[in-house]
């Protein structure tokens, strides 16, 4: 206490109560963290700046030119082409039409014969190459028309399955190019629609889990074509992707 009697005020704590004169300190800095001009960290080993990778444009063109050129120029026709809904999936059909060898070790839901007058009660109107040259002999003359690689272009349509499934393909052949998510998106299409594909053949996929889809009865059809509006659909917006690949690479 003081001569008087009163208490003295304690003496204040500089540590948080620092004088009017006195600087406060700054914390030293973490070398770690702070890199000297040139770059490297202070106490420790020096880190090498991190790098994208990127495609060389030049060496995948010279690799690739001609076949993204045929990519672009086919995606571009299917794209303005008119979806059609009226093949029913036959293509199919056709493939085991009046022929004892099947491409698939799987039996025929309606047998040989009942295969064969159901393909011949049927109108073929394939448009896509890559099935129609599947068909059997006996069956090519009855598609509404000759199909081959040279006028592909003229006959692909976007409401065809294979079509579809080829945006795959498409993706593939842009290998490093095409972003994964797209390549990614492109197979879980092709993975559905081959679902429809095989469901809506002639052979019975029971085995597999897979119910048919009757496309020799009315009801069958109209379930095809309801999932294959569906599929064209979903395909015209991957489709556009691919295009905008292509247009980004040959830019």
């Amino acid at each position: 206490p003081s001569p008087n009697g009163t208490s003295r005020p304690a003496p204040p704590d500089d540590a948080t109560h620092p004088s009017p004169n006195a600087t406060s300190r700054p914390t030293p800095p973490d070398d770690a963290a702070h890199p000297t001009p040139d770059g490297t960290a202070r106490g420790g080993p020096a880190r090498a700046p991190s790098s994208a990778i990127t495609l060389d444009t030049d060496a995948f063109l010279r690799d690739r030119g001609e076949d993204v050129a045929r990519l672009r120029f086919l995606l571009e026709a299917t794209a303005r082409r008119t979806a059609r809904f009226a093949c029913f999936g036959w293509h199919e059909w056709a493939m085991v039409y009046r022929q004892e060898e099947h491409r698939h070790p799987l039996p025929l839901r309606l047998g040989q014969e009942g295969t064969d007058a159901a393909v011949e009660s049927a109108d073929l109107r394939c448009t896509h190459y890559d099935a129609f040259r599947f068909y059997t002999p006996a069956a090519r003359p009855r598609n509404e028309r000759e199909l081959t690689r040279e006028t592909q272009p003229q006959f692909e349509q976007p409401g065809c399955l294979h079509a579809n499934m080829d945006l795959l393909k498409a993706a593939l052949l842009l290998g490093p190019a095409c972003p994964g998510e797209l390549l990614l998106d492109a197979f879980e299409l092709a993975r559905r629609i081959r679902t429809l594909d095989m469901a809506a053949s002639p052979y019975d996929c029971s085995s597999l889990g897979l119910e048919p889809v009757r496309v020799e009865s009315a009801a069958g059809r109209a379930e095809y074509v309801a999932r294959q509006r569906e599929f064209a659909e979903e395909s015209a917006g991957i489709r556009r992707r691919l295009l905008a690949v292509t247009e980004r690479v040959v830019a």
